[in-house]
């Protein structure tokens, strides 16, 4: 089965992104195809390159880069909803005339577009957070 997954929920106030890579973790484990990620409202913060947990702390940003770089899995991160959150790219940085930009490399930032599509192609969506 291909699934497509949509992550809600923000790192550390929420559950969504823990449960998201288990459940990704257990369909590849299982012959599953993730066709693409895509994060969505305060999910987006799971894309910044600048987050530093405690090392006696689960490293959930660390984690869905390995992920998504084992398993060669596309996470795309929700450009308005990054934007409004101060999550951006190079180009944007540039665009908007910042001096920095935070977004991991591991992450690509685009529209929902993206979204839509990864659901007409995969057999599910599934949904972590609200």
């Amino acid at each position: 089965m291909k699934f497509a997954i949509l992550i809600l929920g923000a790192p550390y106030s929420s559950q969504a992104p823990f449960s998201a890579l288990e459940f990704c973790r257990a369909a590849v484990a299982n012959n599953h195809e993730i066709h693409r990620v895509f994060l969505y409202r305060d999910a987006v913060q799971l894309s910044t390159r600048l987050a530093t947990p405690p090392q006696d702390e689960l490293d959930i940003y660390g984690d869905w880069v390995a992920f998504s770089k084992e398993h060669n899995i596309e996470i795309i991160t929700c450009i308005a909803a990054a934007a409004r959150r101060g999550v951006i790219d190079e180009s944007e940085a540039k665009r908007h005339n910042r001096d920095a930009y935070n977004i991991n490399n591991s992450f690509q930032l685009s529209g929902l577009g993206q979204l839509v599509e990864a659901n007409l192609i995969a057999d599910r969506l599934i949904t972590f957070g609200a």
